[in-house]
């Protein structure tokens, strides 16, 4: 190859390494077929030299031989002109014999005549992990869990502190994503004074970054969290521009160690995001966050963790009946997650679900728990048709791109009629993207399936959410009907909601109903459901037909 064309090869292949990341670099001159590939993929997969002659076919031989036609076929339409380029997914064979899956992304680069001139791109090897964050040059997620386990097997104690900054896209929109990036380098080093001589620190997903101190105590990592938000808040710059930056920190203490990584870390998470919602940026500590000193707790959070992987032994569901309101003959019922085993008891979900949300985990725990509503609820339809089973769903199951197909193929699989459920979102899912939230729930209701707005008006959002998502019933939470016989705020409120919902074609179920004089009250108003202690607190699906599932020769109203 003359030395005019490889120099050129050269120049550019260094401007493709320089925005390459963490992927392997290609440039294929394609009138010499004459390539320069990364050091690091010759080195990963003991490839001939950085410099090859007929660099496809040599990489063709190391892929793997079920996916060697896909890639031959768009080879050849790329070197033919039918392509422009592909974007491809492939095992290739690395040194140790080892195939490792990557995914290859090219581009053809055309002379002034338009005539395909080079080739290049970047392959990304997914079975490659980065422990180090190449904008920040800090310890990446990666390394964050590798040092969790090293502080583990050592019996380190620890404090762990998990900061992030809030509207990050505003600034991305109004000075671009360079000088956004310029701003998390400079926030990078901010942490480092601060903690550095404490710990390490660590550039963990989007704008969060993490301590791991075995040096400080909690109280000094609350004291020092502080001095960075208000510094950040007030005397930060970036590119001599002044900005304000607002923070929210989490705090998890770490002194026991028979517990993983991930609690550690959905602990970790739940912490900051009750910093974010609820505290203004303020520190929170996980444990003064459940209100709770005892050590126990994230033993305990560890077990039902660990619970969900092991087939979700120890989880069981019970049911609260939900009653027509005109009528008072059951309904429906909604289906309420419990877990206990014979150590610890019963554990109520507001000690283990928050938490468990902000969990890879959780999915799988939500779908089990919409499969055994749906076969519980089969049991209840020879007798009750119409019934409905209502089951609660978190943000963590919706941020699911395919999460409405799955319910789709749940049905399916236990053969429960989708006109018989009834699924449960509160405004929390405001934090999802709102367009695939209504396609979602487009598709779900196309099918026949009835969507709930629980807890209506416990937040900023519910109102907003009404307005944007198709939903079949609100449900007013307790809170708003506690003293709803004596109270005129209340009364006003409920008559509110109920005349809203009329706007929006939309059912009442109104929950917390406790005794005979507010069941009568709230009849005074347009709602069509009644749930509560009135009717009964939640029990197993044995004690649910024993209840309300008659014998074969009586009549199925009588028993409600």
């Amino acid at each position: 190859m003359n030395e005019k064309r490889k120099k050129k090869l050269n120049e550019l292949f260094q401007i493709f390494s320089a925005v390459a990341d963490s992927s392997y670099v290609y440039l294929c001159d394609m009138q010499e077929d004459y390539s320069r590939w990364s050091k690091n993929a010759v080195d990963f997969f003991d490839l001939p030299s950085e410099y090859m002659y007929n660099a496809g076919q040599i990489w063709e031989e190391y892929i793997h031989p079920e996916d060697r036609e896909s890639y031959h076929r768009s080879i050849d339409a790329i070197f033919s002109g039918k392509d422009s380029g592909h974007e491809m997914q492939y095992r290739a064979k690395a040194r140790d014999g080892n195939y490792a899956v990557c995914t290859c992304r090219g581009f053809v680069i055309c002379d002034e005549a338009g005539k395909p001139e080079y080739f290049g791109g970047a392959i990304k090897n997914h079975d490659v992990i980065n422990y180090i964050d190449n904008m920040t040059g800090l310890r990446s997620l990666y390394g964050f869990f590798d040092d969790l386990k090293t502080m583990f097997w050592k019996h380190e104690k620890s404090v762990i502190l998990l900061v992030g900054v809030n509207g990050f896209s505003n600034i991305n929109d109004i000075y671009g994503y360079s000088f956004g990036n310029s701003i998390l380098r400079k926030l990078s080093r901010l942490l480092t004074e601060i903690f550095g001589n404490y710990g390490n620190i660590y550039r963990m997903d989007g704008t969060k970054f993490a301590v791991i101190s075995s040096d400080l105590p909690l109280e000094m990592m609350r004291v020092m969290y502080k001095k960075l938000k208000d510094q950040v808040a007030h005397d930060f710059y970036a590119q001599g521009e002044h900005i304000s930056l607002s923070m929210n920190g989490g705090i998890v203490n770490v002194d026991n160690f028979d517990i993983s990584n991930e609690t550690v870390y959905s602990c970790l998470k739940y912490a900051y995001y009750k910093s974010k919602s609820r505290q203004l940026g303020e520190p929170v500590v996980f444990l003064d966050a459940l209100s709770d000193t005892n050590r126990t707790v994230i033993e305990k959070l560890n077990v039902v963790r660990n619970s969900v992987s092991e087939n979700c032994k120890g989880f069981y569901l019970c049911y609260q009946p939900i009653m027509d309101a005109g009528t008072e003959k059951l309904k429906g019922m909604e289906a309420l997650i419990r877990w206990k085993n014979d150590f610890y008891g019963i554990i109520p979900p507001v000690q283990f679900i928050p938490i468990l949300e902000q969990d890879p985990l959780f999915p799988e725990l939500g779908k089990w728990i919409l499969r055994q509503a749906m076969e519980d609820g089969k049991m209840m339809l020879e007798k009750y048709p119409d019934f409905v089973m209502n089951v609660n769903l978190s943000y963590a199951q919706l941020e699911q791109s395919n999460f409405a197909d799955s319910v789709l193929n749940l049905l399916r699989e236990t053969g429960f009629p989708a006109k018989n459920l009834c699924l449960e979102v509160t405004e929390r899912c405001r934090l999802l993207d709102m367009n695939l939230l209504k396609a979602m729930f487009r598709k779900l209701r196309a099918h026949g399936i009835r969507i709930a707005l629980d807890d209506f008006g416990t937040g900023f959002a519910s109102l907003g959410i009404l307005r944007e998502l198709p939903v079949d019933i609100i449900k007013i939470d307790r809170e708003y009907v506690k003293n709803v016989e004596n109270s005129t705020p209340d009364q006003h409120t409920v008559k509110f909601i109920s005349d809203l919902a009329d706007a929006f074609s939309a059912e009442v179920c109104v929950e917390g109903v406790e005794t005979a004089e507010m069941r009568d009250f709230l009849k005074r108003y347009e709602v069509s459901s009644l749930q509560g202690y009135f009717y009964s607190q939640p029990i197993t699906m044995d004690q649910f037909i024993e209840k309300y599932v008659p014998d074969n020769n009586s009549d199925p109203a009588q028993s409600a």
